[in-house]
């Protein structure tokens, strides 16, 4: 029988109760559209925003903690339905038919597309509307009321640092996850192996194939022989680049081998001056060559400051601006405003300007990106997060 597991109460802090990983997000979306009073929602965010939940208790199908207010402390709980035996078998199923899934639970990973293979069984792993139950000890007849909320979005921070706690709100801990996948790839007909495919036991035991023979190599060219071919080195190009240019090369390969082995995306697609970004932040060697090739030196060191903190996307901030989703403006707006309620914030675009000198712009991946205005420059000071009051707190 999986048992209770309990999970230190939070300290009090600015932190976004919208969650940062997906698992999170989608729990308080199922949170957030299951209540009817936005004003419980928005007492919940400061409950737990000010560290007044205690201890949080998980088991099968069951949530709890005491919530501590001014005047009296309170018992919430949050039910939500366990998977039954024939979902759990029909779940087990889908992760053993897939060697990837295996691999990430054993590096104690849960893959995103999990949840897509439990749909695929008929399992619904996160909750949905109303699938979340809550009550509590106080006189508030509201579902949730604010200490229930709070509890939901403290859980929210939990599932950031342990999604797996998703699988024991349903009725399994990793490790009798681990175990149960363990004996059905031991017990396994060998004809019901071959038709899912690689099992647990495949992954651990599949010896490790011959490597291929070492092919030749052609022989070394040296920047001087290639005047004999009538090739000329650009200019600032000398032996101890040729070296941070093979590196960088080996890295790429990697990349893209790595998104062809696992499935993912390729890494993004750029053009000539963000690979010249990229370079000078990754090679800082290469930044004088660079400046001079592009001929944007001031331009080239702001760039660096944006890539470092936030890749491609954090150099698209730093240069475009765009027009997201309002309803993911007002989410962080609202936060932001939980968290101080005196902020003057002005919506620009993707930018949410906080006074005469502070911004938050969001990218299409949903990071947040704080910028200072430092000599009249809008300048990026620190790395892009999915919080707005994370990279609220960061910057100031």
């Amino acid at each position: 029988m999986t048992e209770a597991q309990g999970f230190p109460a939070f300290p009090a802090q600015r932190r976004s109760t919208q969650g940062r990983s997906w698992w999170a997000r989608t729990w308080v979306q199922a949170l957030e559209d299951t209540s009817l009073d936005a004003d419980q929602l928005r007492k919940g965010r400061r409950y737990a925003n000010s560290g007044q939940v205690g201890t949080i208790t998980i088991s099968p199908g069951r949530i709890a903690a005491t919530v501590y207010s001014p005047d009296d402390t309170f018992e919430a709980v949050v039910r939500v339905d366990e998977l039954s035996d024939s979902e759990w078998r029909r779940f087990l199923d889908q992760v053993a038919a897939r060697a990837g899934h295996i691999a990430a639970l054993l590096d104690g990973e849960m893959p995103h597309d999990l949840v897509e293979a439990a749909a695929d069984a008929g399992v619904s792993l996160l909750p949905g509307i109303g699938d979340l139950d809550p009550s509590c000890t106080c006189d508030g007849w509201e579902l949730p009321c604010q200490h229930a909320a709070a509890l939901c979005y403290q859980v929210a921070w939990l599932l950031d640092s342990d999604p797996f706690v998703l699988l024991l709100l349903r009725g399994s801990s990793r490790d009798d996850l681990l175990d149960q996948l363990q004996t059905r790839s031991q017990t396994a007909p060998a004809d019901e192996a071959d038709d899912v495919g690689a099992s647990l036991h495949d992954v651990l035991a599949t010896p490790v194939g011959a490597l291929p023979d070492v092919p030749d190599l052609p022989g070394k060219v040296v920047i001087d022989e290639l005047a004999v071919t009538g090739i000329e080195a650009p200019a600032g190009f000398g032996p101890t680049l040729l070296p941070l240019l093979v590196l960088d090369a080996a890295r790429r390969a990697r990349a893209l081998l790595s998104a062809l082995l696992n499935g993912t995306s390729e890494p993004q697609r750029l053009d000539e001056w963000q690979d010249a970004v990229r370079l000078a932040a990754d090679f800082p060697e290469l930044s004088d060559t660079l400046a001079t090739a592009t001929g944007r030196t001031e331009e080239l060191a702001l760039g660096i400051q944006a890539w470092r903190y936030g890749g491609a996307p954090g150099l698209d901030v730093l240069e475009h601006t765009w027009t997201p989703d309002p309803a993911e403006l007002a989410r962080a707006r609202t936060e932001l405003l939980a968290a101080d309620d005196e902020l003057t914030i002005q919506v620009l675009g993707n930018q949410l300007v906080l006074g005469p000198d502070t911004q938050l712009r969001l990218d299409h991946h949903g990071r947040w990106h704080p910028y200072r205005l430092v000599d009249d420059t809008w300048t990026p000071t620190a790395p892009a997060t999915t919080d707005p009051l994370t990279a609220l707190a960061i910057e100031s």
